[in-house]
């Protein structure tokens, strides 16, 4: 492969948003995920929410996919009641990251989904969330930090063999896992922290937000995953 691998990554779309003298709907995208996939050795594509539909002619364009991290799945979409403490909706994303992370699985397009993303993989593969757990946000809009520890054999223990301490901010995690999902890490209390999809190549979703920290190796693995993607078939061609 000649380059860097093209990594795309969803982002928030949000009304009110001020920058200078405006005061406009943005698509927004924290600078930690850019820089992060920079870092790693990759370019960074922000893809905003879109008409479904699109999402395979993006994926088809990328040499790996980010979902990234954000407001709470609407529990509609895992057949369950609201609690209280889940936040509004955000249906846009919700359809627009379904409808990646769909056509990523269908084309082999290496995947990481980041705390939302994680849960939204799950949910995609028909898993369902808890909607709310303490001890994980500690304080509202600080981002706290945990260890998690990998699950021998697992894809997750390849990058990071030994127990981590890693950036953490949710109040939501994994039920019931989705199918073919198996766990790769869990947090000392047993919240999983780390899923992945042995079955579709390189596909992990971490609870965690490396974006946050300094260990690169997460986003580096899916960087030489994409570099390899794309040496197989190129940039939006078919994945055997």
């Amino acid at each position: 492969m000649t380059g860097r691998p093209l990594i795309g990554i969803s982002t928030y779309l949000e009304a009110g948003t001020r920058w200078g003298v405006w005061e406009l709907e943005a698509a927004l995208l924290p600078a930690g995920y850019p820089r992060l996939v920079q870092a790693a050795g990759g370019l960074a594509a922000m893809l905003p929410p879109d008409d479904p539909e699109r999402a395979a002619a993006a994926v088809a364009r990328i040499d790996a996919l980010v979902i990234a991290g954000g407001p709470d799945v609407e529990p509609v979409r895992y057949g369950a009641e609201r609690d209280a403490r889940t936040g509004p909706p955000a249906r846009a994303r919700d359809a627009w990251e379904l409808a990646l992370i769909d056509a990523a699985l269908a084309a082999r397009v290496p995947l990481l989904g980041v705390c939302r993303g994680m849960q939204l993989l799950n949910v995609a593969l028909g898993g369902t969330l808890v909607q709310h757990l303490d001890g994980h946000a500690e304080v509202v809009g600080v981002f706290g930090r945990h260890s998690v520890k990998p699950v021998p054999g697992t894809l997750y223990a390849g990058v990071a063999p030994e127990e981590t301490v890693v950036p953490t901010y949710h109040h939501q995690a994994v039920d019931r896992l989705g199918v073919g999902l198996v766990v790769s890490a869990y947090a000392v209390d047993g919240t999983v922290e780390a899923v992945e999809l042995p079955s579709r190549g390189w596909v992990l979703g971490v609870q965690w937000h490396p974006e946050m920290g300094e260990d690169l190796r997460v986003v580096e693995a899916l960087v030489r995953a994409a570099g390899c993607s794309s040496d197989a078939g190129g940039a939006g061609l078919p994945r055997q």
